[in-house]
């Protein structure tokens, strides 16, 4: 229902474009797999996507009644921080999701980019598409955090938005590994040269944490296709 009223306003007020949505099957079980610039990433997944997309969030979203339905309504369900393991709550909630056939939307950085670049990816996603057997699409957002940077209040009007996806990655190679951390760990960074790729934001070997918005760093930029290919040797 929110979606059915939002999108309409959404696509007037910031210029969406999207790219490759022939990539997300229509029917069964799915992960996306996004990078993370804003609090809007999770609006503008679901505006794009045809089918209802899940992802969990923080529970704080969901104490305040005036706000807890538009979050609900988006798709977003509770996860409490403290006590106890809330990666595997998590886990455990989006397993849930996928073997009733829906869309998990996952943000394997795990917290917003603070300083811009793309950070390394924690390896959740991968055991959750191993847990559950199902393909991984990955997602480049380029733009969001212009509409709405980090620590803004309120979002800026008539700005560009990407929203690339990319060819799923299947886990299958992989089948019966869920426990291996070298195979977690391989098929997470496969997935995040992927949004790399999509994204074009300069990747960055490092996990992101709210503490990096502390370190002194350049503006990351968006990489040119000569940037993937390496420079091209002298003549001989």
């Amino acid at each position: 229902m929110v979606k059915f009223f939002v999108t309409p306003f959404a696509r007037v007020l910031v210029r969406v474009r999207v790219e490759g949505r022939e990539n997300v099957p229509r029917r069964g079980p799915l992960i996306l797999a996004a990078n993370h610039r804003s609090f809007l990433d999770s609006i503008f997944i679901p505006l794009v996507v045809r089918r209802r997309v899940t992802f969990v969030a923080k529970a704080e979203y969901f104490d305040d009644a005036k706000t807890a339905w538009f979050f609900r309504s988006c798709g977003q369900i509770p996860i409490r921080r403290e006590g106890g393991s809330a990666s595997e709550r998590a886990l455990t909630s989006a397993t849930e999701v996928l073997h009733a056939g829906k869309v998990f939307a996952i943000y394997p950085e795990g917290t917003r980019t603070r300083d811009g670049f793309l950070h390394r990816g924690h390896t959740g996603v991968a055991r959750l598409a191993l847990r559950c057997n199902v393909p991984i699409v990955p997602v480049g957002l380029v733009g969001t955090d212009d509409v709405q940077p980090v620590d803004a209040r309120l979002p800026k009007l008539f700005r560009r938005v990407t929203v690339r996806f990319g060819e799923p990655v299947d886990p299958a190679r992989y089948s019966g590994r869920e426990h291996d951390h070298l195979a977690l760990r391989e098929l997470t960074d496969e997935v995040m040269f992927e949004i790399c790729q999509l994204s074009g934001y300069e990747y960055v070997d490092t996990y992101s944490t709210k503490q990096a918005e502390d370190i002194p760093t350049d503006a990351a930029r968006v990489a040119t296709l000569t940037d993937f290919r390496g420079p091209v040797s002298a003549a001989s």
